[in-house]
């Protein structure tokens, strides 16, 4: 599916294939001298990684691109879009390098990180004020379903990210500091403490500067994840020395950096996992595009080097205000799967990521039927367009062959002028239209008639406005009647209805016709904007579109 790519690959324009020849180039300057390096590149170019990867060792090693989480909330929108856009980058990279070179995707929970504050609509929140600042593994699940509040949310981001097919891997945090598999980095910080101590301390307020210390211990007295300076380092032993809070005051206690008894600092343990997991691709948002910078120092520091990746924007509300949890003033995982598709959601994750868009309630419908565009588009393109198309990536460089009959927007239509409420309803009127289609032959069709019906509920029907018509209006439409009674009633053919509503509007003198249809959908339909009006007769039904034209003429519908 994804080999013998490489020359589109190399050509590809779309952000995905740039970022992907970022990283191709990152892991090779990383892995290869500069002599070794352009022989490598000169083979890649040539289709053939595969002889690259049996010339150079260093090359044989997984590519590793990493996705971060951090598990004292449920995954959100912000967690889909990394690991859907990294993905994106995974598979362009594969196809760049004939899907010779193995890759990992590793989702990270940074489950060891104390609680800091109890999250709010959480059962049992003074369970969790007893287990403030302990590390989200050990903190006790309000929910009762697993061994601690870290798994239990863990858990959700493993349903989560299953739900929706991706290829990834699962690490733990504190799984990863108790294993050990972060030991060797850890003392190697532990060593270059005083240089780590330079990067950060320059970034900190001055009381924030007098405390600071890159490690955190756990305290062996409460289990308690301590902010507290570090007092002594014995780097022969690998340990540090800090005065516990829980102990006599004046207390020193010394615990190895080693084996899960402390975690590091946010910027610190980025950087650490970065050399401990040889990270080679990581994205984040623009807010952090300081923590990139700070972590790329230490990640150098440690004798790393930092990732490739790049910032993308953040999300704004219909307002365009940047979209704040604690406001409330986003979009949910669950509010945009009610109303759309996954597929739509991936769709607009992948456009101009570098650029702030509106997520709200109203971007779901065109996200939709642009996403049902695109792969009727990818049908007829040649293979240089098709590899830039948003749904070779969306879909790993396979696209559904078939998608709906008919448009997001028609069916929103269908169901406000029908007055629906059910799909059974709404499959009737496709009786005539499509009378072989049915909920097992037409599953995204079903599909989204679930998600219109949602959508025109909470959002078209109460901003429904409609009009009467004016006096030219009232002729036209009633014309468009009377030449609809002439058709059989039983016409199904879109085009042909079309026609006559062009014919009518271009009769009764529409300059430019938009004026005519845009009188079609304020006083037809109570909006401003509506699909293909042939197409909406055909389904709708002959017989009952003209005794909605009919309605709309009279000024029965804005009454």
């Amino acid at each position: 599916m994804l080999q013998n790519l490489e020359t589109l690959a190399r050509e590809a324009k779309s952000w995905p294939f740039e970022q992907a020849r970022n990283l191709l180039a990152h892991v090779l300057k990383k892995r290869l001298p500069e002599d070794e390096r352009a022989i490598a590149a000169t083979l890649i170019a040539r289709g053939k990684a595969d002889e690259a990867l049996a010339m150079f060792e260093a090359l044989t090693r997984p590519v590793v691109l990493e996705t971060g989480y951090g598990p004292s909330g449920l995954p959100h929108m912000g967690t889909f879009g990394e690991v859907a856009r990294t993905t994106m980058v995974r598979n362009a990279f594969r196809a760049l390098t004939g899907d010779h070179w193995p890759t990992r995707l590793i989702a990270f929970s940074d489950d060891m990180d104390g609680l800091r504050k109890v999250p709010e609509g959480i059962p049992h929140p003074e369970m969790l004020a007893e287990d403030l600042h302990k590390p989200l593994t050990v903190v006790r699940d309000p929910f009762g379903t697993h061994e601690s509040f870290g798994a239990h949310n863990n858990a959700r981001l493993r349903a989560f990210l299953d739900g929706f097919g991706f290829d990834y891997e699962f690490l733990s945090s504190t799984e990863q500091y108790r294993a050990g598999r972060f030991d060797q980095t850890l003392l190697t910080l532990l060593a270059r403490f005083d240089a780590v101590q330079a990067i950060m301390l320059p970034t900190l307020g001055e009381e924030r500067r007098a405390t600071y210390s890159p490690f955190l211990p756990v305290s062996p007295i409460t289990g308690h994840v301590l902010q507290v300076p570090t007092l002594a380092r014995d780097v022969e032993k690998g340990t540090i020395t800090f005065e516990d809070p829980a102990g006599e005051p004046g207390n020193r206690t010394e615990v190895p950096v080693t084996g899960g008894h402390v975690k590091l600092q946010w910027k610190p343990d980025w950087a650490m996992r970065w050399v401990a997991l040889d990270v080679d691709y990581e994205m984040s948002g623009k807010d952090l595009i300081e923590s990139v910078r700070e972590s790329g120092k230490i990640c150098r520091a440690l004798g790393g080097t930092p990732p490739e990746g790049f910032n993308f924007e953040l999300f704004l509300d219909v307002e365009g205000k940047k979209i704040s949890k604690s406001k409330g003033n986003g979009l949910t995982m669950d509010e945009w799967l009610r109303y759309g598709t996954p597929e739509s959601l991936s769709w607009y994750m992948f456009q101009s990521p570098k650029s702030a868009k509106s997520l709200h309630f109203n971007v779901i419908p065109r996200a939709i039927d642009d996403w049902l565009a695109f792969i009727e588009a990818y049908k007829t393109q040649e293979p240089a367009k098709q590899i830039d198309n948003a749904v070779w990536s969306i879909h790993a460089g396979a696209p559904p062959t078939h998608t709906s009959p008919v448009s997001f927007g028609l069916l929103l239509n269908l169901v406000g002028v029908a007055n629906a409420s059910t799909k059974d309803q709404l499959w009737g009127y496709f009786a005539n239209y499509m009378p072989e289609a049915t909920p097992q032959s037409e599953p995204l069709l079903d599909r989204l008639m679930g998600h219109a019906l949602n959508y025109y509920e909470d959002f078209v029907k109460p901003a429904k406005a409609y009009r009467l018509p004016d006096d030219r209006e009232e002729a036209a439409l009633l014309d468009l009647a009377a030449r609809l009674k002439t058709l059989p009633a039983d016409t199904t053919d879109g085009e042909l209805i079309q026609a006559e509503v062009y014919a009518v509007g271009k009769a009764h003198g529409f300059e430019p016709l938009r004026g005519w249809f845009g009188a079609l959908y304020e006083v037809l339909l109570g909006a401003s904007q509506g699909p293909r009006f042939g197409s909406f007769a055909a389904i709708y039904g002959l017989p009952q579109t003209i005794a909605l034209i009919e309605a709309g003429a009279g000024g029965e519908l804005a009454g």
